[in-house]
C-alpha cells in the first residue's frame, strides 16, 4: 500500500528516530555510532554518520614547511645558531672576495632577521662594529646595535648617520683601550673624572662633525662596508588591523612573486642603498645589494662600475636556483666620487 502524501519512506524516519535517541543502530558496527547527535537541522541522507576529519595547512604553508624542512642549508643554519640560511650566501661572498676585516664598521641595511649581522659580526672581530636598520622590530644578534624604522625615509637616514657619527669615538676609544689593555696584560680603567671629561670631548666632537658634513658631506664617511640585503615590500590591500611582528605588508623583505614588479622594485631599493653608500662608504670600501635580475640591472652595474674599482656580479649556492635574486658586489670605492657626480656626467 503507498505511503500517504507528505509521510516519510520507512528508511529515512527510523534514521530521524535513531539519531534523536542518540543510539547505534542494531546492524551497524559500534564505532560508526553517531556521537554527540547531529542536530536536527542537517538531513541525513545516508545510513552511515558523517566523518569528521581535522582541519589541513593550506598547500602554500605545506609547501614552504615541505621545502624547509629538505634544504640543506636551513638545517645547517639551525643547528649552528644562525638566523637564517641567507648567512651563507654572505659567508660564499666573503669567502670568494674577503670583504670583512677586524675592527670594521659595517651598516646592514634590511637586516632582520639578523643572519647577515651574525656573519658581519663574526668577521670583523675583534672590535667590529655593527649597525642594523629594518622596518619590522626583531631581536638582535647580541653585540649588534639596531635601529627601527623605514630607510627610504630622508629623517631615518639622518639618524643613522648621526648614531654612526656620535658612536665612532666612543667604538675608537674603546678599542685603545682594549689594545693597551692587551698589550699590558692588565686592564687600565680610567677614573670617573677622566670618564666625565672623554663623554664632554665626544659629544663635542660629535657635533662638529655633523656640522661640517652637512655642510662639506666628507666627514660623514665613517663606514667600511654598506651591506643591503632589502626587497621591495607588497602593497597592503587589507589587514589593516593585523598588527603583529610578522605583519608581511609592514617589512621590507617580501616579494610579490611578479619577476618586472620585484626587478623594479629591488633597483629602486639597489638605488637608495647606494646613495646612502655615497654619503657614509669610506675610501677604498666595499658595497654589498641584493637585487632581482631584470631589464634595469645592467645600468645599475654601470653605475657601480663609475664609482668602485671592482664590480661583479655573484649568484651563491646557497641561493635557490628557481630564485631570480642575485649580488652585486663593489669593491674599493673610488676616493673622489660620488653618486650625484657620476649621475651628472
Amino acid at each position: 500500500m503507498p505511503s500517504p502524501r507528505g509521510a516519510l519512506p520507512p528508511l529515512r524516519q527510523t534514521l530521524i528516530l535513531s539519531t534523536c535517541k542518540s543510539r547505534p543502530q542494531p546492524h551497524l558496527p559500534t564505532s560508526l555510532s553517531l556521537s554527540p547527535p547531529i542536530p536536527f537541522s542537517i538531513p541525513l541522507l545516508s545510513p552511515y554518520p558523517l566523518s569528521q576529519t581535522p582541519s589541513r595547512p593550506s598547500s602554500s604553508n605545506s609547501r614552504w614547511k615541505s621545502r624547509q624542512s629538505s634544504d640543506f642549508f636551513a638545517r645547517t643554519a639551525k643547528v649552528q645558531g644562525l638566523k637564517s640560511r641567507a648567512a651563507f650566501k654572505l659567508l660564499e661572498i666573503d669567502s670568494r672576495y674577503h670583504i670583512f676585516k677586524p675592527r670594521q664598521t659595517v651598516v646592514d641595511l634590511g637586516y632582520a632577521p639578523g643572519s647577515w649581522s651574525q656573519v658581519a659580526l663574526e668577521r670583523t672581530k675583534p672590535n667590529g662594529r655593527i649597525v642594523g636598520i629594518d622596518l619590522i622590530p626583531a631581536q638582535p644578534p647580541k653585540g649588534v646595535s639596531t635601529i627601527q624604522g623605514n630607510f627610504l625615509s630622508p629623517a631615518v637616514q639622518g639618524v643613522v648617520k648621526r648614531f654612526l657619527v656620535e658612536g665612532r669615538g666612543k667604538h675608537e676609544s674603546k678599542a685603545e683601550s682594549e689594545g693597551e689593555g692587551e698589550e699590558g696584560g692588565e686592564e687600565v680603567r680610567p677614573s670617573y673624572i677622566e670618564m666625565e671629561r672623554q663623554a664632554v670631548k665626544e659629544e663635542v666632537a660629535a657635533e662638529e662633525v655633523v656640522a661640517e658634513g652637512d655642510v662639506k658631506g666628507k666627514d660623514m664617511r665613517l663606514v667600511d662596508v654598506v651591506l643591503s640585503d632589502m626587497s621591495e615590500p607588497w602593497p597592503q590591500t587589507h589587514g589593516f588591523s593585523v598588527n603583529s611582528l610578522s605583519n608581511p605588508y609592514r617589512r621590507l623583505m617580501n616579494t610579490s612573486g611578479i619577476a618586472f614588479k620585484d626587478h623594479a622594485g629591488s633597483m629602486d631599493l639597489c638605488r637608495a642603498a647606494l646613495s646612502f653608500a655615497s654619503d657614509t662608504l669610506k675610501t677604498g670600501g666595499h658595497f654589498v645589494c641584493k637585487f632581482y635580475q631584470g631589464a634595469e640591472d645592467k645600468a645599475f652595474e654601470n653605475l657601480l662600475k663609475k664609482m668602485f674599482a671592482k664590480v661583479h656580479r655573484e649568484k651563491p649556492e646557497s641561493s635557490r636556483s628557481e630564485s631570480r635574486e642575485a649580488f652585486f658586489v663593489a669593491l674599493r670605492r673610488k676616493a673622489s666620487v660620488t653618486l650625484n657626480g657620476v649621475e651628472s656626467t
